[in-house]
């Protein structure tokens, strides 16, 4: 059985609009026939919130440590409590045929837990290796249930140790972006963050037992997306343009001469622009899709013309994606 390829849209700035994208990127590649599962591994649960309704969104928080819960904090709370391996979770079928693992507030114990086991990783120790592969082993055990094809990780704004897993199960990451000054300063640290995320992952890859799970570890970089910036007629505002151009030599500065220098596999050589698309601010859809918990494309929140407009704009990122992903 082929494995799901796993893509993380990742950046440890807020406000860059990672949940809306990667719900949105799903809805197009199911369009496309694709099997999509969504893990929402942030402890907001913003995706579970835009994808279902807020009474499930109770039922399912107040449930998670029961026997009958179905969230992420259901599957990895036996392994934070030492009370056993990861519980297999059925994921929830949502709109346009994508799943989703719902997130959990209390996903910040696993966290938690996650400090501690990456030390112990390093010093040989079985439990804290199958504790840091728990969420990627929850994820194996679903695909094997019914085969997937994809695999998005929503994560939070910011460096920590979960989303340091997240990232390291990965096949692939994608990074959003504001045209803003703070999106061009948070690009400073992330190829250095990850750089460092992926040596420490094959030295204790080096050191650990025959039998240990491990994480992939070598999460090429796919692109970026520019998005949420004004446009007048066909041009983008005058400052955020700045902003772009800034953040395009970030990418290459930042992130793949970084990242190429590490390892030259692991991001596009200078010559490739890895801009997968941009998705101009579209606040009347997003806020409505939310509401209804729909693709934007097919929410009440705008006219005929800018539904079909926000429908081109992710299947194109979608197709972009999907081909970045098989030349790699």
């Amino acid at each position: 059985m082929r494995a799901p390829v796993r893509i993380t849209l990742f950046n440890h700035k807020g406000g860059v609009g990672k949940t809306t994208l990667t719900a949105n990127i799903a809805f197009a590649l199911a369009e496309m026939g694709r099997s999509v599962l969504l893990v929402d591994s942030d402890p907001q649960c913003n995706l579970t919130a835009y994808l279902l309704p807020d009474e499930d969104v109770d039922e399912l928080l107040n449930q998670s440590s029961g026997s009958d819960g179905q969230t992420i904090w259901t599957a990895v709370s036996p392994v934070v409590h030492n009370t056993g391996p990861g519980r297999l979770v059925e994921p929830i079928a949502v709109e346009g045929g994508v799943k989703l693992l719902p997130g959990d507030i209390r996903l910040f114990e696993f966290e938690e837990l996650l400090y501690d086991s990456w030390t112990d990783s390093l010093k040989r120790r079985l439990g804290a290796l199958r504790a840091t592969a728990s969420i990627s082993t929850l994820v194996s055990q679903i695909h094997r249930q019914s085969p997937l094809d994809y695999v998005f990780y929503d994560t939070g704004p910011n460096i920590g140790p979960l989303n340091r897993v997240l990232l390291l199960d990965s096949d692939f990451f994608v990074v959003p972006v504001a045209c803003d000054l703070y999106s061009v300063r948070a690009l400073a640290t992330l190829g250095q963050a990850l750089s460092k995320w992926i040596f420490d992952a094959e030295t204790i890859a080096a050191v650990a037992p025959a039998d240990a799970e491990l994480l992939r570890s070598l999460p090429v970089f796919l692109g970026y997306i520019p998005q949420r910036f004004k446009v007048y007629g066909r041009s983008m505002a005058a400052e955020e343009r700045i902003y772009l151009r800034q953040i395009e030599d970030r990418i290459h500065t930042d992130i793949s001469k970084v990242l190429r220098e590490f390892n030259d596999k692991l991001a596009p050589a200078r010559s490739v622009d890895p801009k997968l698309g941009r998705f101009e601010d579209m606040f009347p859809l997003v806020l409505a899709a939310q509401r209804e918990g729909v693709a934007i494309w097919k929410s009440s929140g705008g006219t005929s013309n800018l539904c079909a407009k926000a429908h081109r704009t992710f299947r194109s990122i979608a197709r972009r994606i999907e081909r970045a992903a098989q030349a790699c």
